[in-house]
């Protein structure tokens, strides 16, 4: 079967939904031999689509010759082109990503606004796609360098067929059998220095390592593709496991997240279905072996990532977002009537003493003349002490959490109001006995604490 045959049939069996009628399609085309390839083998298979070239100005003079040959190349076909010219080591500095990555990132998103635009692409087609001409090769390079670089058996996949708005139909073609059809075609197109340098690491792949490994192993291309074959249905059993005990281990309640420690302790693979949970919670792998010994610390140890925390208390790892750091301290002034604040709102009222005192965790009703203002609302911090409501010791609050069996987060979310550095009330949870409310009380001053 040649190459063309090779093709349509892959079409059909890899990419039924992608028809020559109610499809359009938008090619990646730099002027290398494969999206060259590329261009003829839909141009013969009767494909509607459009060419797309990026001029990325890496090469100087170089890059401004291929932009001109994909031109012809659009005539030749008569097909319409865009192109986009970016001043990609400028956006590389700015952005501090590699010139590979940078390159990646703008030619995929400008490819996107192109996929979206009505005119070129209407939304009645019933199906668009970006089309890149990564081949067989170029996924046996994706899958050494992310087994080297460590990513985990999702990158042992290769590059992806379908990715979102994004189809690859050459992945089952080697470089050797699209060079043999581009000559047997009389197909013309240029060369790009760039993949001569090994400054760039898949070219360190492509032009060393792979070949010296084909001197002990001639076969290692063949092994490597049908490897990448397995590890997808492995991936596809391992993520079926992997979300099976998600669902036995992590429990939610508001926005935070519950573990077991007992069950963590006994479970297989423990470090890898800790990260597996984890990673999306921005932890990194580095940090999972300091996790799994948070599960025989005591109650209260920690770790933090760019997002969130994980802590031990007592039974279970508990997952909780970082706050987000807001002004600490407010002052609350006499006659305001409204506050609010990171963790809520409050409303202030004053009223005369009726004997009717409201008694719930969300309310304070406090004796006025033993307050002076402005108030205080900020968080706690360790040292603090207070009067708790009904006792006539002090008690630090760092104590008073512990009896009440508040977890870190928990504790971590707590304000308090003070008056003339006196506790008045920890909110939520008690007011300081020095402020309460008596038979000799005459006016109240009453606050309504709502969460956020």
């Amino acid at each position: 079967m040649n190459l063309i045959e090779s093709f349509q049939s892959q079409l059909q069996q890899a990419f039924p939904y992608v028809s020559k009628i109610h499809t359009k399609l938008l090619l990646a085309v730099s002027g290398g031999v494969d999206s060259i390839v590329l261009v003829d083998l839909f141009y013969k298979a009767g494909f509607d689509f459009m060419i797309a070239h990026c001029n990325f100005h890496l090469r100087g003079e170089e890059s401004n010759r291929d932009e001109m040959f994909v031109k012809t190349i659009a005539e030749l076909y008569q097909k319409e082109i865009f192109i986009q010219h970016f001043d990609t080591v400028k956006i590389a500095e700015v952005e501090k990503t590699s010139i590979e990555e940078t390159a990646r990132n703008l030619r995929y998103h400008w490819f996107t606004e192109l996929l979206n635009e009505e005119r070129n692409f209407p939304s009645s087609l019933q199906n668009k796609f970006i089309v890149t001409a990564h081949h067989a090769n170029d996924t046996i390079e994706t899958l050494l360098m992310n087994f080297f670089r460590g990513t985990g058996i999702g990158g042992l996949h290769g590059i992806p067929a379908h990715n979102e708005n994004i189809i690859r139909p050459l992945l089952f073609a080697k470089r050797e059998a699209i060079i043999a059809y581009a000559k047997a075609n009389n197909l013309n197109w240029v060369e790009d220095s760039s993949n001569q340098s090994e400054t760039y690491t898949r070219n360190f792949f492509r032009l060393n390592f792979l070949p010296n490994m084909q001197e002990y192993f001639p076969k290692v291309e063949g092994n490597l593709l049908n490897n990448i074959e397995r590890f997808k249905e492995v991936e596809i059993l391992y993520t079926q496991a992997v979300d099976l005990n998600r669902k036995k281990l992590l429990q939610q309640k508001g926005n935070e997240f519950f573990m077991p420690v007992l069950l963590l302790q006994k479970i297989p693979a423990q470090q890898t279905l800790l990260w597996e949970i984890l990673k999306g919670f921005s932890f990194s792998q580095s940090q999972i072996p300091e996790v799994v010994k948070l599960l025989s610390s005591t109650s209260g140890a920690y770790m933090d990532a760019q997002t969130h925390r994980i802590f031990k208390n007592r039974n279970h790892l508990i997952i909780t977002p970082l706050a987000e750091r807001f002004s600490q301290q407010i002052l609350i002034n006499e006659g305001d009537k409204n506050v609010s604040f990171e963790g809520g709102s409050l409303k202030f009222s004053l009223m005369q003493n009726d004997g009717n005192i409201e008694k719930t965790s969300a309310i304070a009703m406090l004796d006025t003349k033993n307050l002076e203002f402005p108030l205080l609302l900020r968080k706690w911090k360790a040292g603090d002490y207070f009067y708790p409501l009904g006792m006539k010791k002090k008690k630090k609050l760092a104590r008073f959490f512990i009896d009440q069996k508040l977890s870190l987060s928990q504790k971590e979310a707590l304000w308090l109001i003070e008056s003339n550095k006196k506790i008045v009330w920890v909110l939520g949870l008690r007011i300081d006995d020095r402020f309460k409310v008596l038979a000799s009380t005459q006016k109240i001053l009453k606050i309504e604490f709502k969460y956020r």
